[in-house]
């Protein structure tokens, strides 16, 4: 079967076999453990990640308590651009929620695959803009949403997560405590 990201580039455009190979050896295919860190507070993020299979768990520690601040599941990219842009430490972290399987994304790697193929930055600012829209969306929600409605709208669009993640690491990604999403959850099951 060939690499992930040659199957996605392929749905776009027909790819040359120097630009396959371009591929498949620029972004290895990796698998973590469940507990395994991709990136920790402190550390200038190198790499970023397309999740093939698995979870991975971004959160800030804040006063000491973990904030989950995003879930990236299959089919998502998962990058601390502000570390990696600025080569600024990293206030995140990633750490796999699940044993996980990515294509590692290198940056100095990346740049030398858009040196040699300049069309290639084309379709990797187009997967970066759709990351960046969602991320708006995602702290208008946590802004403008009642808690209730943020956990209506987890269970419509990402439902998959409550059989996936710890309900304590729910309630902090939809910015409640873990009793307060207990009585949401009794509360919708009951209307």
């Amino acid at each position: 079967m060939s690499h992930i990201l040659v199957q996605l580039m392929s749905q776009l455009t027909r790819l040359t076999e120097e630009e396959e190979s371009a591929i498949e050896k620029s972004f290895p295919i990796r698998t973590f453990e469940k507990g395994t860190y991709l990136l920790k507070e402190g550390q200038i993020a190198k790499d970023a990640y397309y999740v093939i299979s698995g979870c991975i768990r971004e959160y800030e520690l804040l006063d000491g308590d973990e904030k989950t601040t995003s879930f990236f599941t299959e089919d998502q990219s998962v990058a601390n651009f502000y570390s990696m842009a600025n080569q600024a430490p990293s206030r995140v972290n990633f750490v796999c929620a699940e044993d996980t399987t990515v294509a590692v994304l290198n940056a100095e790697k990346e740049s030398e695959l858009y040196r040699k193929f300049p069309r290639f930055e084309t379709f990797c600012r187009t997967g970066m803009e759709q990351m960046m829209g969602t991320r708006q969306e995602q702290l208008a929600d946590l802004i403008t949403l009642k808690p209730e409605q943020r956990y209506r709208k987890l269970l419509e669009q990402r439902p998959e997560l409550l059989n996936r993640v710890p309900q304590y690491h729910l309630a902090s990604y939809l910015g409640i405590q873990p009793e307060t999403l207990s009585r949401i959850r009794k509360r919708i099951v009951k209307s």
